[in-house]
């Protein structure tokens, strides 16, 4: 008990911050300082948006922005990611809010929290790697629609309609802007949308999207638009950390939503992590770190009204691009937005909702890397359509049953392309040292096949089949030193082509059978078909000695002296198998 406890609290010491990311932060404070506040900046507008999308309002946005921005950048495993309110989270929260209320949310992100911090004691991050490139880039397609769509009520100008399907949401919305159009709503959102897209291409080193935000909220006040709906209200400062929103009655209910949200979670946050590592030269992120910083993050934000958070591709690409060498630009962005909230909230309450609209919208659309993808289409027919199964199902369903159906299909295509791998060739047992009547004499009776490949449950009906097939021998024997697995399905598969054979009074001899094969063989009784009469062989030769002997004793082949004294001619360069 005492080694466990050791071993748990070494383990959780290793997630801790250390030595070493305080040196980090001192080596160059002033870059990290000027990355931090053009972070802040990028993130302002985009922590409102989502706040303001997921249904809680724009100060949940903040309060994530600030506190999970702190404490992942703090706990967190890369020196470079940026935490916060994400487009992806904001599309698994909507349903959640539908059905469970702004408690129902803060309960998710609190519970998801605690399940990213188990993740991260079980040493779960390396299986990031593991998640396919076209279900990542379905994934990210996918949701970028979703985002766009999700602006089109506020981009018109119109109340978001009921409903937490997003493509009946925009049905809906289009409809009401039918009878009610408001231009002004609409003119704000394109505007902001064209200068960031604009502006990112020519002066790619300046936030576009505060200043058009700034822009639009001036025009929108001096103007007196009124059809240019604005935040509302917003407080000045956080709110008092709480725990009245958790009922431990709904917990069951929303155990799922949960599963989803600490999935999502820590996706988006390893892959945030790893397109950072990506980006520079000698940074390596630590994945169950980054989980543990998420979970300690994901358990905090709630606590002050915040939705749950992630690392967020875009800012973290943007902290990267602006020069930061350390945790300390995430840490400055999230102080930076929290001076905001407690100095200049009556100002932020003013931003019209469609200029939001326009930030994400613009946002959704850099989001698509063409480039990526029409390379990823191109690449083989597979890649293609778990790409395009992934985006279909993230838009008409949900992310996680999207990344859930890109990786069965995935997995699925996977073992198909594996299984092909799989193969029985009949293989000569002599070669050049005997006649030709000789050697056809024993093609006549005894046949060899080489088992090539791993025989597990997606190949072996094909090699059942296959091996059925055999006619006209009296001796077969398997050559498996070449085969690079087996599993029961393959080892019962085996056990059953032997017994068939056997009936049909053709005896199976088997040569060269791993260590590791031969326990899951024997497991399932495969080996007792030929240990009864010592037909299984070390090497080939000596399988091809027993045939002979075999044939023999039952009067097939009459050996000759001569032949028995002539070394056993196999494939030269094989000694055993």
């Amino acid at each position: 008990m005492k080694v466990l406890s050791g071993q748990a609290v070494a383990r959780l010491t290793a997630l801790l911050p250390g030595r070493l990311d305080l040196a980090e932060m001192r080596r160059d404070p002033r870059r990290d300082l000027l990355a931090g506040l053009t972070v802040a900046i990028v993130a302002l507008p985009l922590a409102l948006g989502f706040g303001v999308s997921s249904g809680l309002g724009a100060e949940a946005g903040l309060a994530t922005a600030v506190v999970a921005g702190a404490l992942a950048a703090v706990f967190g495993g890369s020196n470079l990611q940026v935490s916060g309110p994400t487009g992806a989270m904001t599309v698994v929260l909507v349903p959640i809010v539908a059905e469970h209320g702004p408690s129902g949310v803060l309960t998710v992100g609190l519970v998801a929290g605690v399940m990213l911090v188990a993740l991260a004691l079980l040493r779960a991050g390396k299986y990031m790697q593991y998640v396919p490139a076209p279900v990542v880039e379905g994934f990210t397609l996918g949701i970028a629609c979703v985002i766009g769509l999700q602006q089109i009520p506020n981009a018109l100008g119109v109340p978001k309609p009921e409903g937490d399907r997003v493509l009946v949401v925009t049905w809906r919305a289009l409809a009401e802007f039918a009878k009610n159009p408001n231009w002004t709503a609409v003119a704000l959102a394109l505007a902001v949308a064209a200068v960031m897209l604009i502006g990112a291409r020519r002066r790619p080193a300046i936030p576009f999207s505060i200043l058009a935000v700034i822009v639009a909220t001036v025009v929108a006040q001096m103007a007196g638009l009124d059809a240019a709906k604005p935040i509302g209200d917003l407080p000045s400062g956080l709110p008092a950390p709480s725990l009245a929103f958790l009922d431990p009655g709904a917990l069951g209910s929303l155990l799922a939503p949960a599963v989803a949200v600490a999935a999502l979670a820590a996706l988006e946050s390893l892959l945030s992590a790893s397109v950072a590592d990506g980006m520079t030269v000698g940074q390596q992120h630590d994945p169950d770190r980054e989980l543990f910083g998420q979970g300690l993050a994901n358990i905090a934000a709630p606590l002050f009204g915040g939705v749950p958070a992630t690392g967020a591709i875009a800012r973290t690409a943007v902290n990267v691009r602006t020069g930061a060498g350390s945790r300390l630009a995430a840490l400055v962005h999230a102080a930076i937005l929290a001076a905001i909230v407690f100095a200049a909230a009556p100002l932020v309450s003013r931003i019209p909702l469609a200029a939001l609209a326009g930030v994400l919208l613009a946002t959704a659309i850099r989001m698509v890397e063409v480039g990526s993808l029409r390379a990823m289409a191109r690449a083989t027919r597979s890649d293609a359509l778990i790409l395009v199964l992934t985006a279909v199902a993230t838009l008409a369903l949900d992310l996680v049953y999207a990344v859930i159906i890109g990786l069965v299909v995935a997995g699925a295509l996977a073992l198909r392309t594996v299984a092909k791998q799989a193969r029985l060739d009949q293989v000569p047992l002599d070669r050049g040292d005997h006649s030709a009547e000789e050697h056809a004499l024993l093609a006549e009776h005894i046949v060899a096949y080489r088992v090539d490949g791993p025989l597990f449950f997606a190949a072996a009906h094909r090699f059942l089949l296959e091996l059925a097939e055999v006619a006209d021998v009296r001796v077969v024997i398997l050559r498996m030193s070449r085969v690079t697995t087996i599993d029961a399905t393959g080892a019962l598969v085996l056990k059953d082509a032997v017994e068939k054979l056997n009936r049909r009074g053709i005896v199976v001899m088997t040569s060269g059978i791993r260590s590791g094969q031969r326990q899951v063989l024997d497991s399932l009784g495969a080996l007792e078909l030929l240990r009864v009469e010592g037909r299984e062989y070390a090497t080939t030769p000596e399988a091809i000695q027993g045939a002979r002997t075999h044939l023999e004793c039952v009067g097939v082949i009459p050996l000759l002296p001569a032949q028995e004294s002539r070394p056993l001619g196999v494939e030269t360069e094989e000694t055993v198998g």
